[in-house]
């Protein structure tokens, strides 16, 4: 796979991951009746849902940038533990399947956003050729 098809490939998945974080951080900050609602079948207090969007919101911006990368590895880490988290909520509560999938499809497109940063880590490590 060439530089920029793997450039590109990572700015794609992680634009697509960044804009459905921040429309889900809108509903938390927002207090959409859809994420009330389903806080409360899961037995979670309401108040979570402006700390999980204002920490979203950060993670967001944490995988936009490309200077700390530590912090960068650091949201991987939260939203990949927030992500199982809501599939493992959703099972235990007997939610539909489309609720209990959806967070999965999220994992794996975080998990290959993940993987094209890594190659896009090592081939910019790499001395050119001559």
């Amino acid at each position: 796979m060439s530089t920029k098809s793997i450039k590109v490939a990572y700015w794609v998945l992680n634009i697509l991951f960044c804009l459905f974080h921040v429309g889900d951080a809108y509903g938390g900050l927002s207090k959409a009746q859809a994420g009330v609602d389903a806080m409360n079948a899961m037995g979670y207090p309401t108040y979570l849902m402006g700390f999980l969007a204002v920490l979203k919101l950060l993670g967001v911006v944490a995988l936009l940038q490309n200077k700390y990368k530590t912090i960068k590895e650091w949201a991987f880490a939260g939203f990949s533990f927030t992500l199982i988290g809501a599939a493992v909520s959703h099972i235990c509560v007997h939610d539909t399947p489309l609720f209990i999938v959806m967070p999965i499809v999220f994992l794996i497109l975080l998990f290959a956003l993940y993987y094209f940063w890594r190659k896009m880590e090592q081939t910019t490590l790499q001395p050119a050729s001559a």
